[in-house]
């Protein structure tokens, strides 16, 4: 097996890079730009802009692997829907484009997707749910889906995701636990909604999840996510438990007032029953996360 990793500057990137050479498998990771992640070896990288069709081929001219682990994608939500043209070119065509070669090339191809393929009405989906996309994130994410079910090629897996936390080198966002951490640590007021709901991912436990079915050639889609859904506020009100401080520096707000350009699904949350027992999923809670993180 050789994985071939998109998107190895992004936390989950960093992440199936460590586990893989922790666990000795060969592998090459590819992104846009330098390589941000001290642990991976540039003789293990390439830097590749994935839009760029061209030069995503040349490289599969000359580079083999067995599998493609797809990670990388426009993210910011509210970006997405203000420039559709690049989320699309991205998040959509740009892994149609992978997916074209690891059909031509016979690779086992994983893509990596988001609950906000959902809209939210239900919660708690399963695999078998029918997506129903909100945003321009959201509809390019379900576009890049669609090509592999459609397709009679069937060497592939989707795993869908929710809020991936963690912590990581150089990277170009930072997540909601580490911002929570950093202003509740210095006695500051924060203001979280109690409208929408999540169940956020350990990007560690995400790792093991998409190498487990990277490993074993598992095909169809898996739903890889934390164990427990609470609305954004319960969370922040845990954090705080978690660090001795105040409750009362937790604000309650609602989604309207973020005035967000794209909209959200308001609930979410996986069922994890498939993923427990085929790839043998083991998410960890929040409290068990938020010591590392306080300690980076």
């Amino acid at each position: 097996m050789k994985l071939l990793i998109t998107g190895s500057n992004g936390l989950l990137g960093q992440k199936l890079v460590a586990d893989c050479i922790a666990q000795h498998i060969d592998f090459h990771a590819i992104s846009s730009g330098e390589n941000r992640n001290p642990t991976c070896p540039n003789t293990h990288y390439t830097s590749i802009d994935i839009t760029d069709f061209i030069a995503v081929k040349s490289f599969f001219d000359v580079s083999s692997c067995s599998h493609i682990m797809h990670t990388a994608a426009m993210t910011n939500v509210d970006a997405c829907e203000l420039n559709p043209e690049e989320c699309y070119k991205v998040n959509h065509l740009a892994s149609q484009h992978l997916f074209e070669i690891a059909k031509e090339k016979k690779l086992h191809f994983t893509l990596l997707s988001t609950d906000f393929v959902f809209d939210g009405e239900q919660g708690n989906y399963s695999e078998t749910d029918t997506p129903n996309p909100l945003s321009i994130y959201g509809n390019s994410k379900w576009l890049a889906e669609q090509e592999l079910i459609n397709s009679e090629y069937t060497h592939w897996a989707i795993a869908r995701t929710i809020i991936v936390y963690g912590v990581g080198y150089s990277l170009n966002k930072s997540n909601i636990f580490s911002w929570l951490i950093n202003e509740l640590t210095q006695g500051k007021e924060v203001s979280l909604i109690t409208d929408h709901f999540r169940a956020p991912t350990w990007a560690e436990d995400l790792a093991a999840g998409c190498l487990a079915i990277a490993k074993n050639d598992h095909t169809g889609i898996y739903h890889l996510c934390g164990p427990e859904t609470l609305s954004i506020f319960d969370l922040g009100i845990r954090v705080a438990r978690f660090l001795g401080v105040p409750e009362t520096l937790i604000n309650a707000s609602d989604s309207n007032a973020l005035n967000q350009a794209a909209p959200r699904p308001p609930r979410t949350g996986f069922n994890l029953t498939k993923a427990i027992k085929v790839l043998g999923y083991q998410p960890h809670t929040i409290e068990e996360t938020l010591g590392l993180l306080r300690n980076n």
